[in-house]
């Protein structure tokens, strides 16, 4: 992977553009833990997947992150810009609110990745495993 261009303003990108880069990140973080907990078959992993990064286990946790008041003012921020973003596409299989909020989640983890914040990012990644490991944010079809 080549080193990223840090003369990009990413304060100065849109909400739906971090979401696009937040939405690898967090992914990358969960097929880690799941391949980690010893689930190696695809499907398995698959399924098992969409309990962390569906965009109703994404609005959970970020409505979480709000109820336990864990974010700092410019998490919460970015977490804005992402949820009011203006997106071309619709959601699928869930309402446009729980979608917005999916976004802002995917929004606030692509900021924290682009601003250099790992350590944040890490924490924030493994309180949301945690969360839905434990039962507190629960996945439904």
């Amino acid at each position: 992977m080549s080193e990223p261009d840090r003369n990009i303003d990413f304060k100065q990108l849109n909400g739906i553009t971090l979401a696009y880069l937040g939405d690898g990140v967090y992914e990358v973080f969960i097929r880690r833990h799941l391949i980690d907990e010893g689930i190696t078959k695809p499907n398995q992993l698959q399924r098992k997947a969409t309990k962390y990064v569906s965009a109703k286990a994404q609005a959970g946790l970020i409505a979480l992150m709000q109820e336990d008041q864990i974010l700092s003012d410019e998490e919460d921020y970015f977490f804005k810009r992402g949820r009011n973003a203006k997106s071309y596409t619709h959601a699928k299989n869930t309402s446009v609110v729980t979608y917005r909020f999916s976004t802002g989640f995917e929004a606030l983890f692509g900021f924290l990745s682009l601003s250099g914040q790992d350590d944040r990012l890490v924490e924030l990644a493994k309180w949301c495993i945690k969360q839905v490991d434990s039962g507190r944010v629960v996945y439904e079809k």
